[in-house]
């Protein structure tokens, strides 16, 4: 098949994305300590937005942007627009609102804000990178009435007295009619079943699926992570691999979740032998892949299919992606 890969979700804001290990704290308010018209300014911005995404009223979202991310409106459109299959014929319905207050800051940090809920008894941390001094907030919606139960994020900042957009992501919140709950179960199932490759990377699909973005943490993915981290003989250092059909070896260096067809697919990295004609690319792929499977074929029972990317003279190139039924 012809590769065509774009955004499997919307991101602005540069810098702010990435969440290393935050070196700075600031204030975060959560929806059920806001003040009303706090509360009802950033709903509905959330709720404008998010149906703007739904509808792909790019004029609403073009002209909603913070200065800082004008000049990416292009990829933005197109990421959007990308992403109109997770969202089509949905219903907007906020998930949560958070105020950050990092105003105290006197130059861009990398910035953590952790946001308990009324009681103390739930804390969620949002991690932003580089932010520079200002208020920010964050709305996680859901979009009821998908296949694909999309679920999106916005970053907003406050620019003269109005909340301008600063980040969208967008992400389905199911993949094959299952989310992240169940994902999770398989993993746990994975585990005492003797087969932790498939275990890691369904614990990896239900941490995609749990929330639309990766700057937040609560203590349900903590404990997630906390038990993938503990996965018996898991391929987190099993890199690199190798694996053999008929008198060729090929190393893979890398497998990924891979959700970048909204199905769930797992990415592998492996070093070609260099070979440029499509045909003989497609045909070492496949290669690879049927030896992966054959090495490790609780993947083809957990997963929909494999994704290949060769890697040759410091480049890698995506390849295709086979169903698990079309790899011998």
């Amino acid at each position: 098949m012809r590769l065509n890969k774009s955004w499997a979700a919307t991101l602005l804001l540069g810098g702010f994305l990435a969440v290393p290990a935050a070196s700075h704290a600031a204030n975060c308010t959560t929806q059920a300590e806001m003040s009303g018209p706090e509360r009802d300014a950033l709903a509905a911005t959330g709720q404008r937005l998010g149906v703007a995404v739904v509808q792909q009223d790019m004029a609403t979202l073009q002209g909603a942007l913070l200065p800082e991310v004008a000049s990416q409106w292009d990829g933005i459109r197109q990421a959007v627009e990308y992403n109109a299959p997770v969202v089509k014929g949905g219903q907007v319905q906020l998930r949560s609102i958070y105020a950050l207050d990092a105003t105290a800051q006197t130059a861009p940090a990398d910035t953590q804000f952790f946001c308990s809920s009324t009681n103390g008894s739930m804390t969620v941390t949002i991690t932003l990178r580089e932010l520079p001094a200002g208020r920010y907030a964050l709305a996680l919606a859901d979009v009821t009435g998908t296949p694909l139960a999309g679920q999106m994020a916005f970053i907003l900042g406050m620019q003269g007295g109005a909340w301008k957009l600063g980040g969208v992501f967008i992400r389905p919140g199911m993949l094959e009619g299952h989310d992240g709950v169940w994902y999770w179960d398989q993993a746990r199932q994975a585990v005492t079943g003797g087969t932790p490759w498939a275990a890691y990377f369904l614990y990896e699909t239900a941490r995609y699926l749990s929330l639309p973005v990766d700057v937040v943490s609560s203590p349900n993915l903590e404990k997630l992570g906390q038990e993938e981290a503990q996965v018996p003989d898991s391929p987190v250092n099993a890199f690199p691999y190798s694996v053999t059909a008929g008198d060729r070896t090929w190393k893979i260096d890398s497998i990924r979740f891979d959700p970048s067809l909204r199905e769930p697919d797992l990415g592998v990295t492996y070093e070609s032998t260099g070979v440029s004609d499509p045909a003989a690319q497609r045909t070492e792929a496949t290669a690879v892949l049927s030896a992966l499977l054959k090495a490790k074929p609780e993947l083809r029972r957990s997963f929909h299919g494999l994704w290949a990317y060769a890697s040759s003279g410091g480049k890698t190139t995506p390849v295709m992606e086979l169903p698990m039924g079309q790899i011998p």
